[in-house]
């Protein structure tokens, strides 16, 4: 690992807790077994196992038994709209968002292929969405409806309980990414309005390759991965034993800190955001300034780059994220952004940064202190600094045409 690395990219993945690695470690040299063996040897594994599901279970608020495991987000996401669509076939309609992960849009699109209509709901310039636009869109045709709980680039956050009230008027199945929100907000799946909802190990101090799908009792599911008996049936494969116990133990950790790291993440994200407010010129929030997850500010500088910052903070040890992906030498502009209808001077120089409980005070003076710098400093080789209307308007064209 660099060394004296500040690590702000923590909705993109986070470091596995040295308590969680203590507890799967066992699980990796001396129970090597398989847990659906006769022997006792393999046998033992299944009490481990039903440990790390209560683990789990306790955090989401459910029953264990509504608990499947899987490999990650995209997969729950993909077994969870595909059950909903094997659960009411003579339904053909989807409602999802424009700013979904792709794990979820990228199958709404491919489902468009096979005869499924799906409706993208807008949303608005804080990231969030219209209710009433939600309202117009469910018919009796509607098989699911799959919305994030938590957006992971703006940390927006969703009114998911009262869209959920909505859904259920109308007979379809509320499926929610909360590959963000899970560990960061607190859940209660008994009293919820959620069918189905996704969560992935390694965004809560889990490794990756371990995720869980939680499916409410009483929820009609059917399998993506067809082949043995293992999750009751609802997910083939040996089961990744060391990576059930690690989120276990990743869950039981984040349920006893939730509290205490919501509120001390929240006050070095606004001691952050306020002071680069204050002390960079030209800069903005994006996202929703009150309904936003506690560790994520989502910043908009005008007139430069992300992959820019993001280059000058590497210099530093400073490790964050952009709204935008260089690809092939031409910029495409992160979808969420684009959806929020940002303006292209905020759209391409957007930085996300993302705390955890591992943050420190010393941390967070460090981005501070070098942030102004290097945002003056790439200004000034900015086609936009001498206000260049023409080349400004030349961008937005060209970005426009390109979508």
């Amino acid at each position: 690992m660099q060394k004296n690395c500040i690590y702000l990219d923590n909705n993109a993945t986070t470091k596995v807790d040295p308590e969680v690695v203590e507890a799967m470690l066992p699980y990796l040299t001396d129970y090597y077994g398989n847990p659906s063996s006769m022997h006792t040897f393999g046998g033992q594994l299944g009490k481990g196992v039903k440990t790390a599901r209560e683990q789990l279970a306790a955090l989401l608020g459910a029953d264990e038994s509504e608990i499947v495991y899987t490999s990650c987000g995209t997969e729950g996401d993909n077994a969870a709209i595909r059950a909903a669509l094997l659960a009411h076939p003579d339904r053909r309609h989807i409602i999802t968002t424009q700013v979904e992960h792709p794990a979820v849009l990228n199958v709404c699109k491919q489902l468009e292929t096979q005869g499924y209509s799906v409706t993208y709901l807008s949303v608005n310039h804080q990231g969030q969405l219209d209710l009433d636009e939600l309202e117009a869109s469910l018919t009796g045709n509607t098989a699911l409806v799959t919305i994030m709980y938590a957006n992971n680039e703006t940390g927006t956050i969703f009114p998911i309980e009262q869209i959920g009230l909505r859904v259920k008027e109308y007979g379809a199945i509320f499926h929610v990414d909360a590959v963000q929100a899970v560990g960061k907000l607190s859940l209660n799946m008994k009293t919820s309005t959620i069918d189905m909802l996704t969560l992935s190990g390694h965004k809560i101090h889990a490794p990756k390759g371990i995720g869980a799908l939680y499916v409410r009792r009483g929820v009609r599911f059917r399998p993506l991965l067809i082949g043995g008996h293992q999750e009751r049936g609802r997910r083939a494969g040996t089961e990744n034993v060391p990576g059930i116990i690690a989120l276990g133990k990743a869950a039981e950790l984040e349920l006893l800190h939730l509290e205490e790291a919501t509120k001390r993440e929240r006050r070095l994200r606004d001691r952050l955001e306020q002071t680069l407010l204050a002390t960079i010129p030209d800069c903005v929030v994006n996202g929703d300034s009150t309904q936003r997850l506690p560790n994520t500010t989502n910043i908009g500088f005008k007139y430069i780059e992300g992959e820019a910052i993001l280059l000058s903070l590497n210099k530093y040890g400073i490790c964050a994220s952009s709204g935008s992906a260089c690809t092939s030498g031409s910029l495409e502009p992160s979808h969420v952004l684009r959806a929020m209808g940002l303006p292209y001077t905020t759209l391409h120089g957007s930085i996300r940064f993302s705390l955890c409980r591992y943050t420190t005070e010393a941390e967070i003076d460090q981005v501070i202190a070098v942030m102004p710098g290097i945002v003056e400093r790439l200004r000034a080789l900015s086609p936009f600094k001498n206000d260049d209307a023409g080349w400004l308007q030349e961008q937005e064209q060209a970005l426009a045409a390109h979508h």
